[in-house]
């Protein structure tokens, strides 16, 4: 059997470059690769860090099966991320124009935690240690 080495989600989203800002600025995820603008003005790929995880974010094509959760009518995935500060962290991503599923508190099963959805309708829930 092959031994897999990571598995790295691709967010497809309507503007790469959009997408890829708002991660930086509410996430504090750092741009590590751009691909040139394919001929739609588009990159074809923009890959992210995060403490030690990495995820990229693609352009909905829809003749290539590439659906953003706008054209799906949502998103099918829920993308969890584990913080120090949960609250700080959902405060930043909804001034940055994500929307509140769930709320941010304190859960019976010993975190704090609460879901987002980004600009781009992709769900996150955030996590961390409880207050």
């Amino acid at each position: 059997m092959t031994t897999i080495s990571r598995i790295s989600p691709r967010l497809i989203v309507p503007d790469p470059d959009q997408a890829s800002a708002f991660y930086q600025d509410a996430l504090g995820a750092e741009q590590v690769f751009r691909a040139p603008p394919g001929d739609d003005g588009r990159p074809s790929v923009v890959d992210h860090r995060v403490g030690g995880s990495s995820f990229q974010v693609s352009p909905a094509v829809s003749s290539w099966g590439w659906l953003s959760p706008g054209d799906l009518g949502g998103s099918a995935v829920l993308l969890e991320i584990e913080v120090d500060d949960p609250d700080a962290v959902g405060e930043r991503m909804i001034a940055h124009g994500a929307d509140v599923v769930v709320p941010i508190e304190n859960r019976p099963y010993g975190k704090r935690s609460g879901r987002l959805r980004d600009p781009f309708g992709h769900l996150w829930i955030v996590t961390g240690e409880l207050r």
